[in-house]
């Protein structure tokens, strides 16, 4: 069994991935865990030493990798993951469960409110313009997060709500 979570940043999906991977007793991986680890930088580091456009080939290459793998696990993708390279394209035809952890704008914005000078594609923005820059990322990246088979409303849902909501679709 393979499980997808996607979602925009500050959606929960490490948080539900690593929950949901300890219920159903396989492993977890987070995508950008383990770019860090083989590139010995953050994601920040690898924005600002090497680019985008090298950090998305390495999230492809890791993508494909992890899905052409026969053992079972629980993959949070990073926010921007399934917008590049045809990564939606894969994930869809992977014989695998797809979910998008779907936030509104105001739910993601106080989710992201003490990390955005962590997330390098949030450092510039100030936070009294962090929901619309929010609510225009999302509509461009609408397309490719509803690729997944299932979306799962975060908004007002803990954790553990999210993760037996999960599980009941993968019943």
């Amino acid at each position: 069994m393979k499980v997808i979570l996607a979602g925009y940043m500050g959606c929960g999906k490490t948080s539900v991935g690593t929950l949901l991977a300890s219920k159903l007793g396989i492993l977890f991986f987070d995508l950008d865990a383990i770019i860090e680890e083989e590139e010995q930088l953050s994601i920040a580091e690898i924005f600002a030493e090497k680019g985008e456009i090298y950090f998305r080939k390495k999230e492809h290459q890791v993508v494909q990798i992890l899905l052409k793998n026969e053992m079972s696990f629980v993959l949070s993708l990073g926010g921007g993951t399934p917008c590049y390279y045809n990564n939606h394209e894969l994930i869809s035809k992977a014989n695998c469960f797809s979910f998008y952890l779907k936030g509104t704008p105001e739910t993601l914005s106080q989710h992201l409110i003490d990390e955005v000078k962590k997330r390098p594609l949030l450092a510039h923005i100030e936070l009294s313009e962090l929901p619309d820059f929010i609510a225009k990322d999302l509509f461009e990246r609408s397309f490719y997060y509803h690729q997944a088979k299932q979306v799962i409303a975060i908004d007002n849902k803990t954790i553990e709500e999210l993760v037996d909501e999960v599980i009941g679709y993968l019943r």
